[in-house]
C-alpha cells in the first residue's frame, strides 16, 4: 500500500462510509457533496485494492477487509481528534503533560516548588522537570524543546524569545531568632561587624556588589562563608549567629526560625520573570501553566 496517498481527509471519509453504508448520509455527516465524497471512495477502494463498500439492496455492505479497518481506523481518528481537542482546550483536571523549567536554586524554592504543590490539586496529571539554568545554552534548549519555561531576569533572556515580568524582588537581613546583635534599625557599623553569609553561585567569592556599595560607605563585611547556593543559607543562619542577605521570598513564611530586617542601606533588588520559545507559545497546556505562574506570584506578592 502506498501510505503517501492517504490523508488524515480520506481516512474520515472512510470512518464516515463505514459507519453510515450509505454514500448519501456519510456525505450529509462529513458536510460535503455526494460526488465529492463517492471520488474519495474511488481513491480509498484504489489505496486498499479492495472495494470497501458493495452495493447492496438498502445501501452498500462492508467487505471483509473494510471490517477489519473499521477499529483500529476509529481508535486512530478517535486519539488524533483528542490530541487536537487536549491541545485547543486544556483541561487541567484530566490532562497530561510534562513541563521542563530551567531556573535558579532559588526561584526552584521560591517560584517552582509552590507551583509543584499546587499543580498536585489542580493538575494532577501535568508533571515538571526542573532543570538549572544554563544562561548559554538556553535558546538551544528551548529550541529542541529540552525546556519549555525559564524563570529568570528577562533583561538577561536571549534574544528572539518571548517574556514576562513577574514580580521585583528585594533583599532582607536574616538571624536565627533571639539573635543578640541582630535588631531593627540596625547601623551600618553594626551590619558590617556581624558574621556574614555571602552567595557565591560560581563558587569560592567572599564579595559580591553589596561590598562594593558598602566599601562606598566606607565599612567592610565581616564575611565567614561562602555558599555555592542560596536554599542551604537559612539553615545555617537559623542554626548560628551568622546573617545574610537573601531574597526575601525564599524566607517568607520563616519568622517561626529566623528573624528579618531590612538592610541599613540599599540593596539593589532584581526582577524575576518567566522567559519561553515561540514553540510553545501557542500551546493551551504550556499557556496555563505560565498564566498560573502569573496568579501564583501575585497572590505571594501581595502576602
Amino acid at each position: 500500500m502506498d501510505t503517501s496517498r492517504l490523508d488524515l481527509n480520506l481516512l474520515a471519509t472512510l470512518e464516515a462510509l463505514l459507519m453510515e453504508q450509505n454514500v448519501t448520509r456519510a456525505a450529509a455527516r462529513l458536510h460535503l457533496s455526494q460526488p465529492a465524497v463517492s471520488a474519495q471512495l474511488s481513491r480509498l477502494r484504489d489505496v486498499f485494492d479492495d472495494p470497501l463498500l458493495i452495493p447492496a439492496q438498502r445501501g452498500m455492505t462492508p467487505t471483509a477487509k473494510a471490517l477489519d479497518l473499521l477499529a483500529p481506523l476509529r481508535q486512530a481518528l478517535d486519539q488524533v481528534r483528542a490530541t487536537v481537542a487536549t491541545h485547543r482546550n486544556f483541561d487541567p483536571a484530566t490532562a497530561k503533560l510534562t513541563v521542563s523549567i530551567a531556573c535558579t536554586d532559588y526561584l526552584q524554592a521560591a517560584l517552582a516548588m509552590p507551583l509543584v504543590l499546587h499543580l498536585r490539586g489542580k493538575a494532577p496529571g501535568v508533571r515538571v522537570a526542573l532543570r538549572n539554568l544554563d544562561l548559554p545554552q538556553l535558546a538551544a534548549q528551548m529550541a529542541r524543546g529540552d525546556v519549555d519555561l525559564a524563570l529568570m531576569t528577562p533583561q538577561d533572556a536571549p534574544p528572539g524569545l518571548r517574556a514576562r515580568h513577574l514580580f521585583d524582588e528585594r533583599y532582607v537581613l536574616i538571624g536565627r531568632r533571639g539573635h543578640p546583635r541582630l535588631k531593627r534599625g540596625i547601623t551600618v557599623e553594626a551590619f558590617a561587624r556581624l558574621e556574614h553569609v555571602v552567595v557565591s553561585l560560581r563558587g569560592g567569592d567572599f564579595a559580591t556588589p553589596v561590598d562594593t556599595a558598602l566599601a562606598a560607605l566606607g565599612h567592610r563585611r565581616n564575611v565567614v562563608l561562602s555558599a555555592a547556593s542560596f536554599l542551604l543559607v537559612p539553615q545555617i543562619v537559623a542554626q548560628s549567629d551568622f546573617v545574610a542577605l537573601v531574597p526575601r521570598r525564599l524566607v517568607q513564611g520563616r519568622a517561626d526560625t529566623l528573624k528579618l530586617v531590612e538592610p541599613p542601606f540599599p540593596v539593589e533588588g532584581f526582577a524575576v520573570g518567566m522567559v519561553w520559545h515561540e514553540r510553545s507559545h501557542g500551546h493551551a497546556g504550556q499557556r496555563w501553566v505560565r498564566e498560573t505562574l502569573v496568579a501564583q506570584s501575585q497572590f505571594h506578592q501581595r502576602r
